[in-house]
């Protein structure tokens, strides 16, 4: 039930269609009250919040706002079209779920189709005289059409203004570092302390008694219920592996446990219901997705086809960020153990040397022969290694090294090599 409900929230999150509906809802309730209230107006009364035109001017203005109102949707959800294929195109297509939970854009478009829905409705109830029937103009209803309309200009003018702001490379690369960093302090909650090592992965001896495989159609493993999956096993009386990490890809019949023990009592639907598998990754449980993100966006940065060094290094930036604060955080054991002692759940995640490799290999490997790369990689690593434990420093030299052979391969020139195997902030510059 707990996966259930957060990969609704994950599906409403990213939903595009939510705020829009919602402000449909809004503007039907505001109807029907403006309407409750006109239905006890006088006809004859005069107020500056009062439509003063008869059925036939009331009526021009409710279809000149609700035909504006739809060309101004059709707009903006051409403008959003086009901006998602931009930041495919130009950083990457991962990076398009930030667009579709921008709640901005979702808010302007709604207030359109809102308005265009309000004034459909107000429409209905504009009488004229004939037919022996009497007139009757919803005035405040009409009045709150042309409100509504001022609202629609304003929220056009700050959606073109949203949507170039969004479209710059370090508005994407911050939004998808904060989007991590929420989920990095999520998973990865407690501080290191003073030179904890890391408990190394226990696994029972001799082959598994029992390999559960995936039933269903293949995907992304997003999230993983371990309290469930803890409290299969204990009650079992058996030890369980999970086989994949979390984002791997699972094959319909891939195994997805290893069972050690008598599994007779062991409940094979209770684990498949403890694991949330879609069609593609999430930052939900998946720290490393927002690494993947932006290491995308510096490859595709330093693309022969884009050449942009500059975008590169503000992705390496918002690397950094986070294996800054990632350095001093305890990543929680593997195994768990029940009040005996016994070893009941393993559940696989990435360690340290994973997060910097992917940080840092791809980059370095893309970038290589970029001065400003090499300089910048240069400055996290060494940053990185004042700040680090005794224990995590080994995978940060080794990148350190790495970074040396790699500019003796690319610049064979001593002058040039010389910059390249200084640190810098920037890439280039004094430093």
């Amino acid at each position: 039930m707990k996966l259930r409900l957060t990969r609704l929230a994950e599906r409403i999150g990213t939903s595009y269609w939510l705020v829009p509906a919602l402000c449909m809802a809004a503007t039907i309730g505001l109807s029907n009250a403006a309407q409750a209230i006109d239905a006890h107006l006088p006809q004859h009364q005069h107020a500056w919040y009062l439509f003063r035109g008869g059925p036939e001017g009331a009526r021009s203005v409710l279809s000149a706002v609700a035909s504006s109102m739809m060309t101004f949707a059709g707009l903006v959800f051409s403008v959003t079209i086009l901006v998602l294929q931009q930041a495919s195109n130009q950083f990457s297509p991962r990076v398009l779920r930030t667009f579709l939970k921008d709640r901005q854009s979702q808010l302007a478009l709604g207030i359109f189709v809102g308005t265009f829905v309000y004034a459909l409705l107000t429409l209905r109830n504009v009488r004229g005289t004939a037919g022996g029937m009497e007139a009757h103009v919803p005035s405040l209803s009409v009045w709150l059409a042309v409100v509504l309309v001022l609202l629609c200009v304003s929220a056009f003018i700050f959606y073109i203004h949203h949507v170039a702001q969004s479209i710059r490379a370090v508005v994407i690369l911050t939004r998808i570092r904060d989007e991590t960093r929420h989920t990095l302090e999520r998973m990865y909650p407690e501080g290191v302390g003073q030179d904890t090592e890391e408990a190394r992965l226990e696994r029972p001896a001799g082959s598994p008694s029992l390999l559960v495989t995936y039933p269903g159609t293949s995907g992304v493993l997003v999230a993983v219920d371990e309290e469930q999956l803890f409290s299969c096993a204990r009650e079992a009386g058996v030890t369980l592996a999970l086989v994949p990490l979390v984002g791997d890809f699972v094959p319909h019949g891939g195994t997805l446990f290893d069972v050690w023990g008598e599994a007779s009592e062991l409940d094979v639907e209770a684990l498949l219901e403890s694991l949330s598998i879609g069609p593609e990754r999430t930052l939900q449980q998946d720290t490393a997705f927002g690494f993947r993100q932006l290491v995308d966006v510096a490859e595709r940065a330093l693309s022969p086809g884009i050449n942009d060094p500059t975008t590169a290094i503000q992705a390496i930036d918002q690397l950094h960020e986070l294996l800054r604060r990632m350095v001093g955080r305890r990543f929680p054991t593997s195994a768990r153990k029940d009040e005996e002692g016994t070893l009941r759940l393993i559940c696989p995640r990435p360690d340290w040397s994973s997060y910097v490799r992917l940080a840092v290999d791809e980059v370095r490997r893309y970038g290589e022969g970029s001065l400003q790369v090499a300089r910048r990689l240069r400055f996290m690593l060494e940053d990185l290694l004042r700040v680090a434990p005794a224990f995590r420093r080994d995978e940060l030299e080794r990148q350190l090294s790495l970074l040396e052979a790699s500019v003796e391969r690319a610049f064979t020139d001593e002058r040039e090599a010389a910059p390249a195997h200084r640190a810098s902030p920037q890439g280039h510059g004094p430093h």
